[in-house]
């Protein structure tokens, strides 16, 4: 196959990204009023708010934003980890960051799957947050046998997905027919079904053990379980959802709310429950919860030094408050959380000074337009003081692990917190995934850096500092 005919990854991701909300809004219809509350909600940002309609213009964000999506996917096996990592491939996804959720009670670890350089980031920056099951951490050795066995009897892709894998691996990409066929066979490895694999019996003392347990091993296939449209404003999201029909979580996760956002602020409606029916019922008698809507507002990208003082801040209110954020307490928990992070400067400049937050560089028409034999600064902060140069804070792309736990154990309904202590093991993940993750950070820092060297050309002027 000739290259000239290979679609690009990104064009097939896009496509994807789209198929996938198309199917998840016929499954779970929440989801579809869940998404023109977002659209009505960023109309209305956009409108009173020109500063930030210029920012999205002028970057190119505002073409993302109607797209943008990230699903969350559960497998039970290093061999479906792997598969799934060479299907992703295809769509120019890389496993980007470790995730350890054990420390919240959470028996997974995880990765995710996104785009990797700002440019296929603007076509499409579709990501799916996908976690492997901790087997090893069921307690039982009867139920931990039981577990392994099903999953071992299972395949999550279809013969001809996986065909069409290796096509692209051994061709270098798939051509349009290709590509066509690749989107609908990939997409049934994240359908719901409604019949189960296990008897009632088996699926409670799954769920007794914990239920992200029974979601993962008692399943054809691993089903998405949520997929998340990106707000300008989550705090308007979260108080229009009931208006809706919608009746979300009670605290939204991430910082509290700023003048500069910063890292993930991420919300949801409550799993819903659905009928199954189990291998020893001809009938949907039983019932399942999982999968839930979510809404996300993504800020600025933080260095180290940002992650260590935002890190600092969250554990310090958490301390505080002694107990899981949840509805009863959730009035307490924001009051901490606000009265905390007023130690974490809320202006881009300030940021930018103190090194916390990633940017990416641009010239201005005024810097363009200068003499290049004009004297003038030749510092990146003179630069930006002359106003040939703009700064813009770079997108968090990624996720945040305290985050994600407290919505996965939010919508599986557990109150009981199970306590795995300190079971990070990015070794054995890796190992199953079949190659590295990718530091996060690394990628940001290298956006900006590139970022830096365009200004520089463009300005005629040797690189930055």
């Amino acid at each position: 196959m000739s290259n000239h005919n290979v679609v690009s990854p990104d064009l097939i991701r896009q496509r994807f990204s789209r198929a996938m909300s198309d199917m998840y809004r016929e499954e779970v219809p929440l989801y579809g009023a869940l998404m023109e509350l977002v659209a009505q909600t960023n109309a209305q940002v956009l409108d009173s708010d020109p500063a930030v309609a210029r920012q999205l213009r002028s970057t190119g964000e505002i073409e993302r934003l109607d797209l943008e999506r990230h699903g969350a996917i559960r497998v039970g096996t290093a061999q479906e980890l792997a598969t799934l990592c060479r299907l992703f491939a295809v769509m120019g996804m890389q496993p980007v960051g470790y995730y350890d959720l054990t420390p919240a009670g959470v028996p997974v670890h995880s990765t995710a799957f996104r785009a990797v350089h700002e440019s296929s980031l603007q076509v499409s920056p579709f990501r799916v947050f996908t976690s492997l099951l901790r087997l090893e951490l069921i307690e039982n050795p009867e139920l931990r046998a039981f577990a392994e066995s099903v999953l071992a009897k299972r395949s999550i892709f279809t013969a001809q997905a996986l065909a069409l894998i290796e096509q692209s691996e051994q061709h270098g990409g798939l051509n349009e027919q290709q590509a066509e066929d690749f989107v609908e066979q990939a997409l049934e490895t994240f359908r719901w079904h409604h019949r189960a694999t296990v008897t009632a019996a088996h699926y409670q003392q799954l769920s007794a053990q914990h239920r992200l347990i029974a979601d993962v091993v008692a399943f054809k296939g691993p089903h998405i379980n949520h997929l998340t449209p990106r707000t300008l404003d989550i705090d308007i999201v979260q108080a229009k959802m009931p208006e809706h029909g919608i009746t979300p979580k009670a605290v939204i996760e991430g910082p509290p709310r700023r003048q500069c956002p910063i890292l993930l602020r991420q919300t949801s409606f409550k799993a819903l429950d659905e009928p199954i029916a189990f291998t020893d019922q001809q009938q949907a008698h039983g019932s399942h919860s999982a999968r839930f809507g979510e809404i996300e507002q993504r800020g600025a990208a933080l260095t180290p030094e940002g992650r260590a003082l935002y890190d600092r801040l969250l554990n310090a209110a958490r301390d505080e408050l002694k107990d899981f954020p949840n509805e009863a307490n959730a009035a307490r928990y924001n009051r901490l959380m606000e009265q905390h992070f007023t130690a974490f400067p809320d202006s881009y400049s300030e940021m930018r000074e103190q090194g916390l937050a990633y940017f990416r560089y641009f010239v201005t028409e005024k810097g363009l337009a200068a003499d290049s034999d004009e004297p003038g600064a030749t510092s990146l902060q003179g630069l930006i003081n002359a106003e040939y140069i703009r700064a813009v804070p770079l997108v968090y792309e990624d996720f945040l692990p305290v985050s994600a736990a407290g919505i996965f154990q939010s919508n599986l309904g557990d109150t009981a917190h199970t306590h795995y202590g300190e079971h990070s093991n990015r070794q054995a993940f890796e190992q199953a995934l079949g190659r590295p993750t990718i530091d996060e950070l690394a990628l940001y820092a290298d956006t900006q850096r590139r970022s830096i060297e365009e200004c520089s050309t463009a300005l005629g002027l040797s690189i930055l500092g």
